[in-house]
Protein backbone atom coordinates (compact mmCIF):
# COMPACT_ATOMS: atom_id res chain seq x y z
CA UNK A 1 0.00 0.00 0.00
CA UNK A 2 1.39 3.38 -0.97
CA UNK A 3 -1.15 5.71 0.70
CA UNK A 4 -4.41 5.59 2.66
CA UNK A 5 -6.57 8.37 4.10
CA UNK A 6 -10.17 9.44 4.21
CA UNK A 7 -12.96 11.31 5.90
CA UNK A 8 -16.14 10.33 7.73
CA UNK A 9 -17.89 9.11 4.57
CA UNK A 10 -15.21 7.64 2.30
CA UNK A 11 -11.65 6.42 2.07
CA UNK A 12 -8.90 6.58 -0.56
CA UNK A 13 -6.39 3.75 -0.86
CA UNK A 14 -3.50 3.85 -3.33
CA UNK A 15 -2.08 0.42 -4.06
CA UNK A 16 0.19 -1.09 -6.63
CA UNK A 17 -1.11 -4.35 -8.02
CA UNK A 18 -0.20 -6.82 -10.70
CA UNK A 19 -2.53 -7.22 -13.71
CA UNK A 20 -3.29 -10.78 -12.59
CA UNK A 21 -4.89 -9.53 -9.36
CA UNK A 22 -8.69 -9.25 -9.39
CA UNK A 23 -9.57 -5.80 -8.06
CA UNK A 24 -13.07 -6.72 -6.87
CA UNK A 25 -11.66 -9.64 -4.84
CA UNK A 26 -9.04 -7.35 -3.30
CA UNK A 27 -11.63 -4.72 -2.33
CA UNK A 28 -13.93 -7.42 -0.92
CA UNK A 29 -11.10 -8.70 1.29
CA UNK A 30 -10.14 -5.18 2.43
CA UNK A 31 -13.75 -4.46 3.38
CA UNK A 32 -14.24 -7.83 5.07
CA UNK A 33 -11.03 -7.67 7.12
CA UNK A 34 -11.43 -4.03 8.15
CA UNK A 35 -15.10 -4.59 9.01
CA UNK A 36 -14.15 -7.42 11.39
CA UNK A 37 -11.26 -5.37 12.84
CA UNK A 38 -13.47 -2.31 13.51
CA UNK A 39 -16.34 -4.30 15.02
CA UNK A 40 -14.17 -6.57 17.20
CA UNK A 41 -12.41 -3.55 18.69
CA UNK A 42 -15.71 -1.64 19.07
CA UNK A 43 -14.36 1.54 17.47
CA UNK A 44 -17.98 2.64 17.00
CA UNK A 45 -21.01 2.28 19.29
CA UNK A 46 -22.93 0.66 16.43
CA UNK A 47 -22.22 -2.24 14.07
CA UNK A 48 -19.92 -0.93 11.34
CA UNK A 49 -20.54 -1.91 7.73
CA UNK A 50 -19.17 -0.64 4.41
CA UNK A 51 -21.58 0.52 1.73
CA UNK A 52 -21.98 -1.59 -1.39
CA UNK A 53 -19.69 -1.02 -4.33
CA UNK A 54 -16.52 0.98 -4.83
CA UNK A 55 -14.80 3.21 -7.33
CA UNK A 56 -11.37 2.48 -8.78
CA UNK A 57 -9.14 4.64 -10.95
CA UNK A 58 -5.73 3.89 -12.39
CA UNK A 59 -2.78 6.24 -12.58
CA UNK A 60 0.61 6.09 -14.24
CA UNK A 61 3.78 5.72 -12.21
CA UNK A 62 4.72 9.32 -13.05
CA UNK A 63 1.61 10.56 -11.20
CA UNK A 64 2.27 8.71 -7.91
CA UNK A 65 3.68 11.69 -6.01
CA UNK A 66 0.67 13.85 -6.89
CA UNK A 67 -1.82 11.10 -6.02
CA UNK A 68 -0.14 10.40 -2.68
CA UNK A 69 -0.17 14.12 -1.83
CA UNK A 70 -3.87 14.30 -2.80
CA UNK A 71 -4.72 11.35 -0.54
CA UNK A 72 -2.70 12.72 2.37
CA UNK A 73 -4.61 16.05 2.19
CA UNK A 74 -8.16 14.67 2.18
CA UNK A 75 -9.49 16.67 5.12
CA UNK A 76 -8.25 19.97 3.64
CA UNK A 77 -9.40 19.00 0.16
CA UNK A 78 -12.95 18.32 1.35
CA UNK A 79 -13.28 21.74 2.90
CA UNK A 80 -13.61 22.99 -0.71
CA UNK A 81 -15.26 20.03 -2.48
CA UNK A 82 -17.69 17.41 -1.17
CA UNK A 83 -17.16 13.71 -1.74
CA UNK A 84 -20.02 13.69 -4.24
CA UNK A 85 -18.52 16.59 -6.20
CA UNK A 86 -15.12 14.91 -6.12
CA UNK A 87 -16.43 11.54 -7.32
CA UNK A 88 -18.46 13.05 -10.15
CA UNK A 89 -15.36 15.00 -11.25
CA UNK A 90 -13.35 11.75 -11.32
CA UNK A 91 -16.00 10.03 -13.42
CA UNK A 92 -15.99 12.95 -15.86
CA UNK A 93 -12.18 13.21 -16.00
CA UNK A 94 -11.82 9.49 -16.68
CA UNK A 95 -14.74 9.57 -19.16
CA UNK A 96 -16.68 6.90 -17.27
CA UNK A 97 -20.35 6.59 -18.19
CA UNK A 98 -22.73 6.22 -15.25
CA UNK A 99 -26.37 6.53 -14.24
CA UNK A 100 -27.16 9.04 -11.50
CA UNK A 101 -29.83 6.80 -10.00
CA UNK A 102 -27.16 4.24 -9.04
CA UNK A 103 -24.88 6.72 -7.28
CA UNK A 104 -25.02 8.15 -3.77
CA UNK A 105 -28.26 6.60 -2.55
CA UNK A 106 -26.38 5.93 0.73
CA UNK A 107 -25.16 9.52 1.02
CA UNK A 108 -27.79 11.61 2.77
CA UNK A 109 -26.13 14.80 3.99
CA UNK A 110 -24.34 16.08 0.87
CA UNK A 111 -25.88 17.98 -2.01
Amino acid sequence: MLAINGTSNHIHILIGMKPTCCLSNLVREIKKSSNIFINERRFTPYSFQWQEGFGAFSYSHSQLTDVIQYIENQKEHHKQRTFKEEYLAFLKAFEIEFKHEYLFNWLENEA
